[in-house]
């Protein structure tokens, strides 16, 4: 596994880090618990040492996982990063979406960052991850009725406190993130970024490289569409927001299966899974920190933990550059 400095911070990060959303189980149709905690576990067991994870993914759900299979790790070999400011439990801010919970209970989601609910907030990851510090705490969605001076400066406080030992935001643009290093230093950004979904590149990755700012690329597969296991008239669960998804149509799953296609002979070459040679891509591209990877099981998370190891020559590079620049 290689490991990365967050931003300007001595936070030391695998560069492959395990995403808990799909974890949590929330808009993935559900999940297994016991194979979740197993997928953690193995994940550390082979390098994976970060973990990303929110309050929002399934409503708990996901920071207790994460809680449970971290309980026994020495606290300074793993790293945590939780979010705040979207919340199912409080009708404050901007309304964010009408979903269900993962027991099918109707719930509205909110996004708010007010000085009084991130308090709150900090203390509720902090019992469910078991900690008593988060490593990076990471407002999850911008939000407008609280001015980001007063989020920001709250984040301040908890790191005065101890409670934060890094400021982050996700999702940010240029001029929010330059109105929330007013009030703290900002390690990173975490926003989506794949193959297929590159926009970032224009104005958020020169930024932060100029600022010394971390990117934490999520949805590096493209929520399974880079895997090359998704084929036209794919069928999801029952609450699997990919249903509703653009990138997942039968005509952007062709598009996207023809290209993997013809970059397949490279992993074949190496003995590696077409998503392994994706994330592998993924965070040797300028910017880019850290690949968030979910994995809902112990193969899963293995398999993603091994990409980092992967050697790419510029002559693989380009060849995948080159079959990218046809479908952009």
């Amino acid at each position: 596994m290689e490991y990365r400095i967050l931003g300007d911070t001595d936070l030391k990060i695998s560069a492959i880090t395990f995403g808990a959303w799909a974890a949590g189980g929330w808009m993935w149709g559900g999940s297994d618990r016991r194979e979740a905690v197993k997928a953690i576990r193995s994940a550390f067991d082979h390098g994976v040492t970060s973990i990303d994870t929110a309050p929002i993914y399934g409503q708990g759900t996901s920071e207790e996982i994460v809680g449970e299979a971290i309980r026994g790790i020495p606290r300074d070999e793993v790293q945590i990063l939780t979010k705040f400011g979207m919340r199912w439990d409080l009708a404050k801010g901007d309304f964010a979406m009408h979903s269900k919970d993962n027991r099918g209970k109707e719930i509205d989601i909110y996004k708010y960052a007010g000085r009084e609910s991130i308090k709150k907030e900090v203390e509720d990851s902090l019992k469910r991850l078991g900690i008593d510090y988060i490593d990076l705490y990471q407002i999850h969605w911008p939000e407008s009725t609280t001015p980001i001076q007063e989020t920001f400066e709250t984040v301040a406080e908890l790191i005065r406190e101890g409670k934060v030992r890094y400021a982050g935001v996700c999702n940010y643009n240029v001029a929010q993130m330059e109105e929330a290093r007013k009030a703290v230093p900002l390690a990173s950004n975490q926003v989506p970024y794949s193959m297929v979904n590159r926009g970032i590149e224009a104005e958020t990755v020169p930024y932060c490289l100029e600022n010394n700012m971390s990117i934490l690329a999520y949805s590096p597969l493209e929520r399974g569409l880079l895997t090359g296991k998704m084929t036209p008239g794919q069928v999801f669960e029952e609450g699997d927001h990919r249903a509703q998804n653009p990138f997942f149509t039968d005509e952007s799953i062709s598009r996207t299966n023809a290209f993997l296609k013809k970059i397949q002979p490279i992993a074949e070459a190496k003995g590696v899974s077409l998503a392994q040679l994706v994330l592998k891509w993924t965070i040797e591209q300028p910017g880019i920190t850290i690949a968030l990877a979910g994995a809902r099981n112990e193969k899963q998370s293995v398999q993603n933990a091994g990409a980092a190891d992967i050697v790419l020559s510029k002559a693989e590079r380009d060849v995948i550059n080159f079959e990218l620049e046809k479908i952009s």
